[in-house]
């Protein structure tokens, strides 16, 4: 699992609720899938400093994890503060929470056991090239790419073992790269990508940074992706964890588990009266987190009022107005518009706002105005 964001507002609206809602659901799946360890792959806060309510709520979780014998091992994110999440790192290995926030020029390793012998899980924490640069001076370290692929060249690794790689970074294979949302912070033309070639001496990467569930070059480097949806770029993502199971060496097996919030964050479409009509809300949930677009031509009365009585988390409202897709309008109007009058050009300009000609009535009207 990665990107949890805890104590996120979407909106203006606090997610912790649903954080710990979602955080309760992920306990009870490893509970009763008998995990022996919890990745969380970076971006545990969405911020360096956390509100109290996200920090107690992470503690929670690690307790309850522990207290069942499942080890965890946690990394560091670009939302994290590495130092603050770094804090007490060496008391609690002693209970089995492996935390790696503050890269300090190496790969650190977590070991566990099986009856296929030892799995080597390597935590590399979110890292910038000036951060890598710093440990190898006389390396040319400029690009994100040339940062985790020294780091990696600089490790022993063995082979013959098992091995797991935790990363939070943007990846890529080639020319190919994997979607990302809008509440993520990906630099314009992928200056800080890492290419999949970096990865080859491990068995399964489990990476964070993205927040949609997905694969990047071979099946077994992957994203989590979030918990919960942060973006209505995000509404049609199916949130999840996933079940990594490490068999024989070259044998790998995952398994994405489906997670169900209290309430989903949606878009609605379509005119104001169908969105509030009661044969229509029967079968949703309300409380849902909203983002209404409304394609009503006429205007409407405190719209956000309305909606809100039936949505109180709307969150974001838009107007859409059915458009003319014929472009030849469009190309009519651009061409001829020195031989018509005003009447006729806003005439047409209305016709293709709302794909329908004005009522007489709207004619006299605009015509009036346009004489005054």
């Amino acid at each position: 699992m990665a990107d949890l964001h805890l104590g996120k507002r979407v909106n203006e609206f606090l997610m912790i609720d649903e954080q710990k809602h979602i955080l309760n659901q992920i306990f009870e799946i490893a509970v009763n899938n008998k995990i022996d360890a919890v990745i969380i792959a970076g971006d545990i806060y969405d911020k360096t400093i956390p509100n109290n309510d996200a920090v107690i709520l992470l503690d929670d979780f690690l307790t309850r994890l522990t207290l069942e014998n499942i080890a965890v091992i946690i990394i560091s994110g670009n939302h994290d503060s590495s130092e603050r999440l770094n804090f007490g790192s060496r008391l609690m290995e002693k209970n089995d929470v492996y935390i790696n926030g503050i890269f300090d020029g190496k790969l650190k390793k977590v070991v566990l056991n099986d009856e296929y012998g030892d799995i080597n899980i390597y935590t590399l924490p979110f890292v910038k090239p000036a951060q890598v640069s710093a440990f190898y001076p006389d390396a040319e370290i400029k690009t994100y790419d040339n940062a985790v692929k020294y780091i990696i060249d600089n490790t022993y690794i063995n082979t013959d073992e098992r091995n797991i790689l935790v990363a939070h970074q943007f990846v890529t294979s080639g020319t190919e790269s994997p979607e990302h949302s809008e509440s993520e912070s990906i630099s314009v033309g992928g200056i800080d990508n890492v290419d999949v070639s970096a990865f080859e001496k491990f068995d399964y990467v489990a990476l964070g940074h993205l927040h949609k569930n997905q694969k990047i070059g071979r099946d077994t480097i992957r994203y989590s992706g979030s918990p919960l949806k942060y973006s209505f770029s995000e509404v049609n993502h199916k949130k999840s964890v996933t079940i990594v199971s490490m068999l024989e060496k070259g044998n790998v097996i995952y398994e994405n588990i489906l997670l169900s919030p209290v309430n989903d964050l949606r878009e609605i479409k379509g005119p104001i009266a169908k969105l509030i009509d009661n044969e229509v809300l029967k079968n949703t949930n309300t409380n849902d987190y909203i983002h209404a677009i409304l394609t009503d031509e006429e205007p409407i009365y405190d719209a956000i009022g309305q909606l809100r009585e039936v949505y109180p988390n709307l969150m974001k409202i838009d107007f859409e107005r059915i458009k003319n897709k014929d472009n030849e309008n469009t190309t009519s109007l651009s061409m001829h518009v020195n031989k018509k009058n005003d009447l006729e050009l806003f005439q047409e300009f209305y016709a293709i706002q709302n794909d329908k000609e004005m009522s007489d009535e709207q004619i006299k009207f605009i015509s009036k105005l346009l004489s005054d």
